[in-house]
């Protein structure tokens, strides 16, 4: 690697280079008279000149620390209150960076029993960069991680992927990226379950210190255990649609002072039915009709999963801290047998002839995804330094064995062909970070480095079984080797003064990619270096307004299965090619927004992709083939004004309300219609309600409701032939003073969330039309025992919300 690529890194890192003196910070520790630290208590300064003035205020984190910055050299009267303990009151004098230490709170007589709950937790949060959905110990908990981030607000659910402002959304867990296709993802977050997810953050445009690639950011916060001691659970589920579908798991917590452990295993067996619908009409030079194809696939996957997640935090000191993570996905089986049948007719629809299409598919594989995370803080200016390294290891194998036989229009049986092939993919991803976080002349900077890899190899033998026996046909077969290297390096500042918040970053990202193809020779290189800016700006007036400005530049890369130019057969006529000269997608986001009380917001949204990888559809009229395609759209665009509500109506009722008006259009090269420039545009609506209830006085029965509405959609050159819409229903009850919840969830009640899409323009008409198991109904139970002092610190946080909420406006 020449040296002249890490000059631009060099230049990102010597604008810090400077020096200047640190605001006054004040920090200590709650803790409780058994030395317990005490998380979510309200610390507030006030004015020792009048005691009834808040100059400012924080809330204590998991390990009872807290911090406040900006203190002017003065007399406070300092003030902790939280449920359950008496209130902490200490005149305190700052000169310079002050640590008070440990702060001890004592318990008060009364019973926490006793407490009356008169203000809820916030389920909605915004801040400069993102919206925290959270979810911790509500009744979404019940179910899995998946469900979870389909009920996400902003989150759009679209032919099994999950969209945010019409656009893919990459899943991060704690900051880590989580590298699988959309089903594996779904496959492990199904298996995750959701009482280990503390919050779901919304990053529609990310900050510099996530990587470059991508579009908006979905990122699951797990849930601690914030008591010493250790409590676990027991989950199961019954899913019932056309096939059933299993599920049971455990998750542990354990604690000490120095150790906090966590572990979640879940096991996941499921039989899934899926018809797929498909419409081609081939038209002759002239334009008039030739024939029409009608296809039916009707596919059944029995499947078996492993998944294991851990977590290890280690209190290395009072500074420092070690954690190790995994999450593990294994796939003993995944076997699908398919059969379809496409039916040919003469421009008069009279039957001409048809062919049918047997096929078993054998599918195992694993992911296996590792994390190690150090941090500790450095001086007595609250930098930080953080390093981590991941390594995540992906292996499939699958064989698949199809037969296709031929019959005239009165079922005599003309010809048959049949093949055998064996794929498999290794791929080892690995990744290293450094982050440093400072305050620099008022200003919180972050900056660091980042490195990432992909080895992968991948191939496919292709036997031809006419005869009765496997016969390699090595111009069909294929090994493909692809590389990818990503030296990165970002800086990012961020000012908070008066009424105004602003966070700017610079990220600088240089990639070398190469493919290699057996059958082809090389077939892919690519170098380049790239800058990708981000800026966030909000603005408050009063205690009721509040304005905002984001900007990112951002970068789509293909993936190299996309790059690979093996054709995948679905059968004879209809197949899958990749491209090996695709190249990376470039977009430019802007977002303005303004919210009120932090209930009504308004975003007006505009992003432009350069180059988007897309895949297209193509019909060859004259040899009667559908081949689907990796290839780079000429550009995807889209505006949008997306208008959200959420609050309680009722203290037994919130909704989270969230519609969107967009228009979106792209164009690309129709390679089959003499290469001509097509536009496909679209102007519609996405509406969706979410209700959670509260059904009885104790809460220990509560529901939610949600339902959507789209009428139409594109992606590529596909259009919406019929509006989207649906209906999804759960109830959670508790017993034995939250042990044992039940839950029932109806998804998809109205059997509508699966719609046919169409391709049509010029000289192409095809049609798909995918039906997955979209409706069915869920039963889940789930077991709590152990330590339970968790569910009191939370118990107390709500009975407090008023006064904390009061204290952080004031900040």
């Amino acid at each position: 690697m020449k040296n002249f690529y890490f000059t631009p890194f060099l230049c990102l890192i010597s604008l810090l280079s400077f020096t200047s003196q640190a605001q006054n910070s004040l920090k200590g520790v709650i803790i409780d008279e058994n030395q317990n630290a005490v998380p979510f208590a309200n610390v507030i300064l006030l004015q020792a000149s009048d005691s009834t003035t808040v100059y400012k205020g924080t809330v204590s984190e998991e390990d009872g620390g807290f911090l406040i910055e900006a203190v002017e050299n003065n007399e406070y009267v300092l003030e902790v209150r939280f449920v359950g303990y008496e209130n902490f009151v200490k005149k305190i004098e700052v000169k310079g960076n002050t640590n008070l230490r440990k702060l001890v709170l004592i318990e008060s007589a009364s019973n926490l029993d006793e407490v009356t709950v008169t203000a809820k937790k916030p389920t909605i949060s915004r801040s400069v960069d993102r919206i925290t959905f959270n979810v911790e110990n509500s009744v979404l908990s019940s179910g899995n991680s998946y469900e979870i981030l389909k009920r996400t607000p902003g989150v759009i659910v679209s032919q099994g992927q999950l969209l945010i402002k019409n656009r893919p959304a990459d899943v991060y867990i704690n900051d880590n990226k989580v590298y699988l296709t959309a089903q594996e993802l779904q496959q492990l977050l199904e298996g995750f379950s959701g009482e280990n997810v503390k919050s779901v953050e919304v990053i529609t445009n990310p900050p510099a210190k996530y990587n470059a690639e991508g579009g908006s950011i979905l990122n699951i916060i797990t849930s601690k255990n914030l008591a010493i001691g250790y409590k676990g659970s027991l989950n199961a589920s019954n899913t019932i649609a056309i096939k059933p579908k299993y599920s049971v798991g455990t998750s542990h917590y354990y604690k000490t002072d120095n150790l906090n452990a966590f572990a979640s295993y879940n096991y996941n067996t499921r039989n899934d039915i899926k018809t797929d619908l498909g419409n081609i009409t081939y038209f002759d030079p002239a334009g008039g009709v030739d024939s029409r194809w009608d296809d039916e696939f009707n596919k059944e996957t029995k499947r078996e999963s492993h998944s294991l997640s851990t977590i290890l935090d280690f209190t290395l000191s009072e500074k420092s801290k070690l954690s190790l993570s995994a999450n593990i996905l294994y796939t003993p089986k995944a076997d699908s047998d398919i059969d379809g049948r496409t039916e040919i007719y003469n421009p008069q629809m009279q039957l001409d002839s048809l062919y049918t299409t047997d096929s078993r598919l054998e599918n195992e594989g694993d992911n296996l995804l590792f994390n190690a995370n150090y941090s500790t803080s450095l001086g007595e200016s609250e930098s930080t330094f953080s390093a981590q390294a991941n390594y995540i290891k992906y292996n499939d194998d699958q064989t698949q064995d199809l037969l296709t036989q031929y019959f005239s229009n009165s079922g005599n049986l003309l010809n048959n062909n049949s093949f055998y092939t064996v794929a498999n993919q290794d791929t080892d991803i690995y990744t290293g970070q450094v982050d440093f976080t400072s305050t620099i002349a008022g200003l919180a900077s972050e900056y660091g480095a980042k490195y990432s890899g992909i080895d992968s190899q991948s191939g496919l033998d292709f036997f031809n079984t006419n005869a009765g026996n496997r016969n390699f046909v090595d111009a069909l077969s294929d090994k493909f080797d692809y590389n990818e290297n990503i030296f990165a390096g970002y800086v990012s500042l961020a000012k908070d003064w008066d009424t105004w918040s602003l966070k700017a970053g610079l990220r600088g990202e240089y990639t070398d990619i190469e493919g290699n193809s057996a059958s082809f020779g090389a077939v892919n290189t690519q170098e380049y270096f790239e800058l990708f800016p981000t800026l966030y700006l909000m603005h408050t007036v009063g205690e009721n307004h509040s304005f905002g400005l984001d900007y990112s530049r951002r970068i789509t890369r293909p993936r190299f299965q996309s790059l690979n130019p093996y054709r995948y057969f679905l059968n004879e006529n209809n197949f899958q090619v990749g491209n090996p000269n695709l190249q990376p997608g470039i977009s430019n986001k802007v977002l303005l927004n303004y919210t009120y009380k932090n209930k009504l917001s308004f975003d007006l949204y505009y992003d432009k992709i350069n180059d988007a990888p897309a895949i297209l559809p193509f019909q060859n009229n004259q040899n009667r083939t559908l081949r689907s395609v990796a290839d780079n759209l000429i550009y995807e665009q889209q505006f949008s004004l997306d208008i959200s509500y959420y609050d309680y109506i009722k203290d037994w009722w919130f909704v989270d309300l969230y519609a969107s008006v967009f228009k979106m259009e792209n164009e690309f090269v129709a390679f089959e219609s003499e290469n001509q420039k097509v536009k496909n545009e679209v102007t519609s609506v996405y509406l969706r309600a979410s209700n959670y209830l509260t059904l009885s006085k104790d809460g220990t029965f509560s529901g939610n409701i949600l339902a959507f509405y789209s009428p139409d959609f594109i992606a590529g050159s596909y259009d919406f032939d019929e509006p989207q819409y649906g209906v999804s229903l759960g109830l959670r009850k508790t017993f034995f003073n939250d042990r044992l919840s039940a839950t029932v969830n109806v998804e998809d009640l109205f059997d509508t969330y699966n719609i046919p899409l169409r391709s049509n323009y010029l000289n192409q008409d095809n049609s798909f039309f995918a039906m997955p198991e979209s409706r069915s109904i869920r039963f889940g139970l789930l077991y709590k025992f152990g330590n339970f002092k968790l569910r009191d610190n939370q118990r107390a946080l709500e009975a407090d919300e008023n006064e904390r909420l009061e204290a952080q406006q004031m900040l």
